[in-house]
């Protein structure tokens, strides 16, 4: 969604743009052509080897001078900013969506169709992986996460699948953990897309608190980050963001949403890009109260 999210952004030269999911940095290049020498970027993302991929591509492709690039979260944006002498920005874009390039990495497990180790966390040297996760939780842990953070109709049948599959042997990898939700789900049921889907979804949000970190940069971070007059855009990818991010723009005096409805992908997008289907778009002005 370049044209939507370069629309709401507003931008033009000597602009401050907070990217807070840097990724590798196709939203920040196109910020960037915008920005003229006398705008700033400040690039954020928790996954390491993500802000390398956006580092090489910056300094390929445009003077990084006017370039700052933290390795942590959106949520921990006003900290870093007062540690580094930055007191707002004019814009900030959040995309909550993952990569391509973390989807295809074996390593880390993010998604079943590259197959590989079950690991799911954007920093993997914090923090405990979704193969401790489901080594270790039992079997009603295992189910609300697989509610609330899935919204998995078969949570309970999968929870207790996945405790049966780990006393026998090990859950390790993507397809180990794949093989027992289509061991659980009724064969009527599997339509559509992978039947896993929710379930990996739920896993990585818990592994990383992805919707702590949702909520506090909706409500207490971007208020006090963004300049009065500031725009805000936030793509989310699922309900549980959207929610929070509507939430947080709905019937606040301090906010003017630019979207009354979300915008969607085209039809031309998801032809192009299947996972962009999900994509929501929200903006929002930050009034000068």
């Amino acid at each position: 969604m370049f044209r939507e999210v370069l629309h709401y952004l507003q931008l033009s030269e000597g602009l401050s743009v907070m990217d807070g999911t840097v990724g590798a940095a196709g939203h920040s290049q196109k910020i960037l052509e915008r920005l003229g020498s006398n705008g700033r970027l400040f690039g954020f993302d928790r996954d390491p080897m993500m802000l390398n991929h956006a580092r090489q591509k910056i300094t390929q492709k445009s003077d990084s001078t006017n370039v700052q690039l933290f390795h942590s979260s959106y949520a921990d944006a006003a900290e870093v900013f007062s540690e580094h002498g930055i007191d707002s920005v004019d814009r900030v874009l959040l995309d909550l969506g993952l990569s391509s390039d973390q989807l295809a990495d074996r390593e880390r497990g993010f998604g079943f169709d590259a197959g590989g180790a079950l690991d799911m966390r954007f920093d993997t040297s914090r923090g405990h992986s979704a193969e401790d996760l489901i080594r270790t939780a039992d079997r009603q842990q295992l189910e609300s996460i697989f509610t609330d953070f899935g919204e998995e109709n078969f949570a309970r049948q999968i929870a207790a699948q996945i405790c049966q599959q780990r006393s026998r042997q090990p859950i390790q990898t993507t397809e180990d953990l794949e093989a027992c939700v289509m061991a659980a789900i009724p064969r009527a049921s599997r339509r559509g897309r992978n039947p896993a889907t929710r379930v990996f979804q739920a896993l990585r949000i818990s592994v990383n608190d992805e919707l702590e970190h949702v909520q506090r940069m909706m409500t207490t971070v971007l208020p006090a980050i963004l300049k009065p007059n500031g725009i805000a855009v936030i793509l989310t990818f699922h309900s549980l963001e959207d929610r929070i991010v509507k939430s947080a723009f709905k019937g606040h005096k301090e906010w003017q949403v630019l979207t009354k409805t979300p915008i969607e992908s085209t039809p031309a997008e998801i032809r192009l890009n299947p996972r962009s289907r999900s994509a929501r778009l929200r903006a929002a002005v930050r009034r000068n109260l």
